[in-house]
């Protein structure tokens, strides 16, 4: 209350807004939002799908359209860190000349990601992952829901069962509604046609859900954040279960290996010497025998780095040479 965004939201002074956060977390629901209220026409755009040549068309349709009506554009742009410098200069002359108010969604940090002249005439909002109580409040919603929801499947579920998929989807909204959707699918229908989610379903629609895995996209750099990070925190555990994570969704073996060996040089080094023939050695097997074999040495690899001893001292040196 009594902040910017909630103003944009009820349609007052908007304002080119980039949005930044992890997936899940209402990045593309803020501007539905925003732009549901403001009195400009909405335009959605993904930088994925497009290239400058669609950039173009859709500015010279916003001019055009400023130009009959006197009205302009909200233009959303998901995944703008996906553009390069040029494709995202092409919206400074729209956004200077008020043809376009341009809101941005990403999911990576913007300070490095999208150009300072854009990030000046824009408001930066953090977007937190969604705690439990947030999610289980989105699930809930779902289930009551006639027209966009699962209320017409007559679904019986305990709540304790949908605080499992809340406490399970990692702060991410569209996660815990496709877990919910995927157990309600999988929920056997009794003769009158309702469906029981019990122990047994919600086990299996948690396990499915885990599987998702976008090779290319925000859950692959996601994963291999999460073991690089148990690595260097020296937490074997967590490095074993985020590997396993990665190889049961079928991540290239040259990916987790290369990933590995650079652990080896950058954070343990001269700590462990060791550390770095054991990683390029994992790494020869995985290739030599593949998967499913290939998870033996990568774990092996993973194990040692956990447990070895950090040092950042070949990154510091390399650093001090170069500035030298």
């Amino acid at each position: 209350a009594g902040r910017v965004l909630e103003g944009a939201l009820r349609g007052e002074g908007v304002q080119s807004l980039i949005l930044w956060g992890p997936p899940g977390t209402g990045k593309t629901t803020l501007a539905r939002l925003v732009a549901a209220n403001a009195d400009r026409r909405f335009v959605p755009f993904s930088a994925v799908l497009s290239g400058i040549k669609e950039i173009r068309e859709v500015m010279a349709s916003a001019e055009n359209y400023r130009r009959r009506t006197g009205r302009g554009t909200l233009l959303f742009v998901d995944e703008i860190h996906r553009f390069n410098k040029a494709q995202q200069d092409a919206f400074l002359p729209y956004v200077e000349r008020g043809d376009i108010v341009l809101i941005g969604a990403t999911t990576e940090n913007p300070s490095f990601e999208v150009i300072s002249a854009l990030l000046s005439r824009s408001k930066v909002f953090v977007l937190e992952p969604l705690d439990a109580d947030a999610l289980l409040t989105v699930v809930r919603r779902a289930l009551a829901d006639d027209e966009r929801g699962l209320g017409h499947e007559r679904v019986a579920v305990a709540d304790d069962q949908l605080r499992r998929i809340a406490e399970h989807s990692g702060g991410d909204a569209r996660s815990a509604l496709n877990t919910l959707e995927l157990a309600v699918s999988i929920a056997p229908a009794a003769a009158d046609g309702s469906r029981t989610i019990d122990d047994v379903v919600m086990g299996e629609a948690l396990q499915r859900a885990m599987r998702r895995y976008d090779k290319t996209g925000d859950e692959h750099y996601n994963l291999a954040s999460a073991l690089i990070k148990s690595v260097r925190n020296s937490d074997p555990d967590a490095a074993v279960y985020w590997l396993v994570r990665m190889i049961d969704a079928g991540e290239d073996v040259k990916f987790i290996a290369r990933r590995l060996i650079i652990l080896a040089s950058e954070d343990i080094g001269l700590a462990d010497p060791t550390a770095l023939p054991v990683a390029v050695a994992a790494a020869n097997a995985a290739h030599m025998i593949g998967y499913p074999e290939a998870l033996y040495p990568l774990t092996h690899a993973a194990l040692h780095l956990a447990l070895a001893p950090k040092s950042n001292a070949v990154g510091r040196a390399f650093a001090a040479a170069r500035a030298d």
